[in-house]
Order: structure tokens, then sequence, then C-alpha cells
């Protein structure tokens, strides 16, 4: 499947060939469908393969694409093809990596070294916003809690204050930094939390919403804790 989306994404991304650079190109008509059609998928995979990072010699490119399209001579294989093209997309990605954990690192660098910001043997880092007086919950427990999530750059990913409702959380079926942070709190406090990467998404990211290598901040609010069986048998992450 990986080779398939390889060579379907090369084939439509010489569809951006077809155009300048810096513009469109006057002798194409874009009235008709096939090339409105051709010019969307140039443009979308083009897009996406620009944010890897991949530098494309265009005539080179162009050159294999002809080769390949009219069954002439090529000057490798389709196995060694595949494979330079699987080569050159990992190491996008991981030079692609690389950048964003050094970005992480720098924040949290510059984050932890904040009056009134304090650092776990995690590295999760901390600011007490409002001490609570209440008790301190379990990973056992049960939440009852106020939060919003974004990432460093101000971006919001989740909210239950726009929601206008507090949610009901088990700490044991949550990422471990989240956990880690609520475990700090007593009930009735508003703290302020900065999950580095590895507390959280990882490499990985989550889905469109969070990139990888992500710092996390939370801030959250703890209203209640809940502990006995009958709490907890109304609570139904299914539904």
């Amino acid at each position: 499947m990986k080779k398939i989306f390889i060579a379907c994404g090369l084939f439509f991304l010489t569809l951006t060939v077809q155009v300048h650079a810096n513009g469109i190109r006057e002798d194409i008509n874009f009235a008709g469908e096939k090339a409105r059609t051709s010019y969307a998928f140039g443009m979308t995979v083009g897009g996406d393969l620009e944010q890897t990072g991949l530098e494309i010699d265009y005539a080179a490119f162009t050159a294999g694409l002809r080769a390949a399209m009219e069954r002439g001579e090529t000057i490798m294989d389709r196995d060694e093809a595949l494979e330079i093209v699987q080569d050159a997309f990992e190491s996008a990605i991981r030079k692609q990596g690389a950048a964003l954990k050094e970005k992480e690192e720098l924040f949290l660098a510059e984050n932890a070294a904040r009056p009134g910001v304090q650092t776990t043997e995690s590295g999760l880092q901390y600011e007490v916003i409002q001490e609570g007086s209440g008790p301190k919950p379990t990973e056992t427990d049960i939440v009852r809690v106020h939060y919003e999530g974004m990432l460093i750059d101000g971006t919001v990913f989740d909210s239950s204050y726009e929601r206008e409702e507090p949610e009901e959380i088990p700490l044991d079926m949550v990422i471990p930094g989240w956990a880690e942070g609520i475990m700090l709190m007593n009930a009735g406090g508003k703290y302020r939390i900065y999950l580095p990467s590895d507390l959280a998404y990882g490499e990985r990211g989550a889905g469109q919403v969070i990139p990888p290598y992500s710092t996390l901040i939370f801030t959250i609010e703890l209203f209640d804790i809940l502990k006995d069986t009958k709490d907890r048998e109304i609570f139904d992450i299914s539904e």
C-alpha cells in the first residue's frame, strides 16, 4: 500500500510541473473538467509533498515520468526507484522530526526558567494558579474538571470551557503527563501544566490536530474526586 501511495503521489506531483513555480501557464485551458481535475490533484498532492521538505529536480522528475508513461528506457528498474523514493521520504521525515524536537526542547528550556514554573522528575512542568484545599486524586480515581488544552503556538485543540460543562475523566485512561499533572493538585485548585511530547503523543502526534513532538499546555481546574464504586458506574466512556 505504501508503494502504491508513493507511486501515485509522484505521478500526481508531475501535474504541478505543468505550471510555472510562481504562476499558472497561460497555454493551458483550465475550463475543461480534465484540466481542472488534474490541477486539483497536482495542487493537493504537491502541497502535501512540499510540507515534507523534499527537494525535486523537475527536469529529472519529468524525464522519469515520461519514460515510465511511454514505456521507454529508464536508468533504473521500478524496485530500485521505489526504494530510492522510500529512502527519500524517510530521510525527510527524520529531518522534520529533528527540527520539531529541537523546537520543543528550546521551548521547554525557556519555559522552565520562568518564575513560578516547577519541573518534576519526569520532565513535566507546571505552575500553580490557585492552590486547592481538598484531597489529591490517585491514578485509580475519576476527576471532575474544567480544562483547556493548547499547543505552544496558542492553538486550542480541546476545551471543556467551550462546551460549558465540566468533564468526569478516569485518570487511568488518559495520557501519562495529564494524569501526573492532575495528581499534583488538590481538589479546588487550578494549575497550568506543560506536557513534553514523551508524556503525551510523542513522535507520532495525534491526527491532524496535534503534530509530532508537541508540548501540550493544559489549564486545569480540579473540582471534585469521585472515588466510590457507585460514582464509577455512572461514568461510561463508551457513550
